[in-house]
């Protein structure tokens, strides 16, 4: 499983296309990372661009692929897979069957059926390397956790391991998060049971949910006070922002599901369990497209800024409720 120091080379991935699909989110958005991480390496000046599936044609396709004035060296990430136009699939195709030598092309796929078959034509192609990302049974968590902490310079034992999933939950990102809070705190060192306690004893997924849950709700107040018993109880800022995190993709993707869906089938286009998916219906009635894409931006900054430890953490947080609870307000 890979960690997060997990080395992708340039040569693994110009002049190919790196096929992303699965169920683990968290997995896959790793895999794209490592691909625009490698050509970034391998040439400073390297163009990275974004585009989604459903805009591709053959002239977007070619712009996409052409050398620039700056860089021939190109990373062109394309998203939601399964809504490539029809009359797009035979120019991808093509593409794909001669990359372009300069160019790293990154084709992600969002899940389900839509689309399958085009995946399947592009997986016998030489070019194509496949990443998929399978779910996780739950033996296979403390593995995760192991290899993360691997990729960071520290270890931890299997009751260590064990003990972090039971607190933090079945989650990657949050897990993620946790193993590197940890390794930051105690560097090369082995992380037992006893150190992960200090940090993560008092269910700390639970508290960092109810600080996100408050502020989507737009409840200030009692977001501001979940956020300071949670930091006070020594939960980790960064599964706070993970948590934001988790909430503002769960309403995002609710408001850009298909209306008419079963809730079942509406629950797993929203990555949440059944049970969280009333929450979020009745939640998002308070969110704008606008507001909801403001919130993810201001999330992003949060965690990026806590990461980076350059400021304090709890006045970065205090903001962030602030702002997502007055994003929230402007309905």
């Amino acid at each position: 499983m890979a960690g997060p120091s997990s080395h992708v080379r340039a040569a693994d991935v110009l002049g190919r296309v790196t096929l992303v699909t699965g169920k683990e989110e968290f997995l896959n958005e790793r895999t794209v990372g490592a691909v625009r991480d490698a050509v970034r390496a391998y040439d400073a000046d390297a163009e990275l661009s974004e585009a989604t599936a459903s805009d591709l044609t053959l002239a977007t396709l070619g712009e996409m692929a052409a050398p620039s004035l700056f860089s021939s060296i190109r990373c062109v990430v394309v998203r939601g897979l399964e809504n490539l136009p029809d009359e797009s699939v035979d120019g991808l195709l093509d593409y794909c069957a001669a990359p372009v030598e300069d160019v790293a092309l990154v084709l992600v796929h969002g899940g389900g059926q839509k689309g399958s078959g085009v995946l399947a034509k592009l997986r016998k192609l030489g070019a194509v390397v496949d990443s998929r990302s399978g779910e996780l049974k739950a033996s296979e968590f403390p593995t995760f956790v192991a290899a993360e902490v691997r990729g960071h310079g520290s270890s931890i034992d299997q009751e260590a391991a064990t003990f972090l999933v039971q607190a933090v939950g079945q989650d990657l990102r949050s897990l993620a998060a946790a193993a590197h809070q940890l390794t930051s705190d105690f560097p090369g060192e082995v992380l037992s049971v006893e150190k992960v306690k200090q940090y993560f004893g008092g269910r700390a997924e639970a508290k960092s949910f109810a600080v996100a849950d408050a502020a989507f709700w737009g409840r200030r107040e009692a977001a501001l006070e979940e956020l300071r018993w949670a930091l006070d109880a020594g939960t980790a800022p960064v599964l706070v922002t993970s948590a934001f995190a988790g909430g503002a993709r769960g309403v995002a993707r609710y408001k850009s599901a298909p209306r008419g869906m079963r809730e079942p089938d509406l629950a797993r286009e929203v990555g949440v369990p059944p049970w969280k998916l009333r929450t979020i219906r009745d939640q998002s009635r308070g969110w704008s497209d606008g507001a909801i894409a403001r919130a993810i931006r201001a999330v992003a900054q949060a965690d990026a800024d806590i990461k980076g430890a350059a400021s304090d953490a709890s006045y970065t947080l205090e903001r962030l409720v602030l702002t997502v609870t007055g994003l929230r307000d402007q309905r």
